[in-house]
């Protein structure tokens, strides 16, 4: 049975982590982040009078750890991938939206109320999504650390490229907007060598941001979470096999 190779865009930590499940599933990876995480030397964040800790990446979860040693302020997390990097950096309250960035909106909007405190965004220079827009319109008042510079990658490395080029690449996985433009950017001039592949999207905004790159399908996570991005993987591979 043919082997698959699966193109992974996202940034290094979390490329390795993915590429390890791709090979329980006996699928090769081929890590080509289109973000670089390149963390800020900063102060600690200024915790008084901050009831919850929004985190909307695992790499904001990491950079927090490492400019405080704070662990007591209640952590509400994005999705799967950020709530488990709070508890690996030793936070005991955390709360899970487990999806995207409206989701972990609803869900302080349920569990806390203004009167409480402030919130405190951390995040890197770029952000998806207007998170203190949504909160701030609930009554919330929102800061916002950037502690990371989440930089775009300039150009494909050869390997990636050559690979595109001879049509290699049997999977491509995305897992925000910005990564899926970046690409897009990038892959462009080897558009022809996409077109034995299949495209995953983590979310409709996602694949959108692919534009009109001419892959030969493009599919959409069930849910904005790795594990259902997983799923649509699990599913296009029993179709190859």
């Amino acid at each position: 049975m043919m082997k698959l190779r699966a193109l992974v865009t996202r940034p290094r930590h979390e490329a390795a982590a993915l590429a390890a499940l791709l090979a329980e599933r006996g699928i090769d990876a081929v890590m080509e982040p289109m973000i670089d995480i390149v963390e800020r030397a900063a102060a600690s964040p200024e915790l008084a009078g901050v009831c919850a800790i929004l985190c909307t990446s695992a790499n904001g979860v990491r950079a927090l750890a490492r400019a405080s040693g704070e662990r007591g302020v209640p952590v509400f997390a994005v999705g799967d991938a950020t709530a488990r990097a709070a508890r690996a950096a030793g936070f005991d309250r955390i709360e899970n939206a487990g999806g995207d960035v409206e989701d972990l909106a609803r869900l302080v909007t349920m569990r806390l109320r203004p009167a409480e405190g402030r919130l405190l965004h951390v995040a890197g220079s770029q952000v998806a999504g207007d998170l203190a827009g949504w909160l701030g319109a609930a009554g919330f008042v929102v800061d916002r650390a950037v502690l990371y510079e989440a930089r775009a990658a300039a150009r494909l490395t050869p390997k990636t490229a050559d690979l595109i080029d001879r049509g290699e690449i049997d999977l491509a996985l995305f897992f925000s907007p910005r990564s899926a433009a970046i690409f897009a950017r990038l892959a462009s001039p080897l558009a022809t060598g996409l077109s034995v592949a299949a495209a995953i999207s983590i979310s409709v905004a996602a694949d959108a941001a692919l534009g009109d790159l001419p892959f030969r399908e493009r599919l959409i996570a069930a849910a904005p979470t790795q594990a259902a991005l997983l799923a649509r993987v699990d599913e296009l591979a029993g179709q190859l096999a």
